[in-house]
């Protein structure tokens, strides 16, 4: 399955890959800074996302009540209240799904990123340069060798504060989840090469930055006109 998911994502590898050697070879960069690098600029192509996350998290905040009430109305036939908030969505011009294409757009980076780094030998061998970031990591190595647990720490720190940020439209239980997962995925993470936390780490801080600017230059849509309940 892993094969499979990296042949569909080889040109994706490959363009990580020869943006890597660009910022390194061209650039400057070490190769931990390069991913710093890297990061912002897929966060500059994912802003458009983010400005529609933006407005789609603007727009359920401010229907949030008419929403609810929807669901008190209808708690009691699911099939009934889906239909309704579908129908409510498409009238109000709301769409849910909006808040996730950020994430979803990231994912296959991510994992071409592994990719690159999993082979990351075969650049080294070819172009050479140091892997250590701030003398503390190699970031081929683990994430549970050397100095990467502190930057693990950091990560999930950041991500907590990403996630509250970016969760503030949220139910308490959805808000909840959201906080979770990033301490639910460490078992996971640990195994995962450095580079990738320094990707992500980047990736949150990125993102609260962006979320506190663009909360302030995007408008706030308008409150809707008071209207008799479904």
């Amino acid at each position: 399955m892993t094969a499979g998911i990296g042949n569909i994502l080889d040109p994706l590898e490959n363009i990580l890959r020869h943006v890597l050697v660009w910022l390194h070879e061209s650039a400057g960069f070490s190769w931990a800074w390069a991913i710093v690098a890297l990061t912002v600029m897929v966060r500059i192509l994912l802003v458009p996302l983010m400005v529609r996350q933006i407005h789609s998290m603007q727009g359920l905040q401010v229907h949030a009540p008419e929403m609810k009430a929807i669901q008190q109305k209808w708690k009691h036939d699911k099939a009934r209240q889906n239909q309704e908030l579908m129908a409510f969505y498409k009238e109000n011009k709301i769409n849910p799904a909006a808040s996730c294409l950020p994430l979803v757009a990231q994912f296959p980076v991510f994992i071409s990123l592994y990719l690159v780094l999993k082979h990351f030998d075969r650049v080294l061998e070819q172009y050479g340069g140091s892997t250590d970031w701030l003398h503390l990591v190699d970031i081929t190595a683990h994430v549970n060798v050397g100095w990467g647990p502190l930057l693990l720490v950091i990560y999930v720190a950041s991500q907590l504060s990403s996630s509250w940020f970016m969760s503030t439209t949220m139910q308490g239980a959805q808000r909840w989840m959201m906080m979770i997962l990033p301490i639910a995925f460490v078992p996971f993470l640990i195994r995962f090469p450095t580079g990738l936390m320094i990707y992500w780490l980047t990736t949150n801080l990125w993102t609260t930055g962006q979320g506190v600017i663009t909360r302030r230059m995007v408008p706030k849509p308008a409150p809707p006109p008071k209207r008799s309940s479904r």
